[in-house]
């Protein structure tokens, strides 16, 4: 699967706070949020749904994938969805080994799981 998507009893908030905290233990920062739901109505459009995209970076490791293939920065930062889907919230993301696959470079994939796993562990302790 090209992603890693579990549900939360907790609220949008709740789920939010829990995440970066957890994220911050791993050195990754939430650079932005970006709140769809929002900036659909500001529009115009009658969009109801709570959906926030997170995008997460660990500067070292950022700088670390830059320097080997500067492809990879299609990919960055790392995004985090949080959102409410019949009425339960769910936090996922894309795999980043799912991504990694598309710049055909071997190399990069062994670093591509150990940044899936551990946003995959900051996901897991946020529920």
């Amino acid at each position: 699967m090209f992603h890693y998507t579990v549900e939360t009893n907790k609220s949008m908030e709740e789920a939010v706070e829990s995440l970066e905290a957890s994220l911050m233990n791993e050195q990754f920062g939430v650079l932005w949020k970006f709140d769809i739901k929002s900036k659909l109505q500001e529009k115009g459009l009658d969009f109801n749904q709570p959906y926030l995209v997170l995008e997460v970076c660990n500067p070292k490791e950022a700088e670390r994938v830059l320097s080997q293939n500067q492809m990879v920065g299609y990919f960055l930062p790392c995004k985090i969805v949080v959102y409410e889907d019949g009425g339960k919230i769910k936090i996922g993301l894309p795999r980043p080994t799912a991504l990694i696959e598309m710049v055909n470079d071997d190399s990069l994939k062994e670093f591509a799981a150990d940044i899936e796993n551990r946003l995959i562990v900051c996901i897991d302790q946020s529920v």
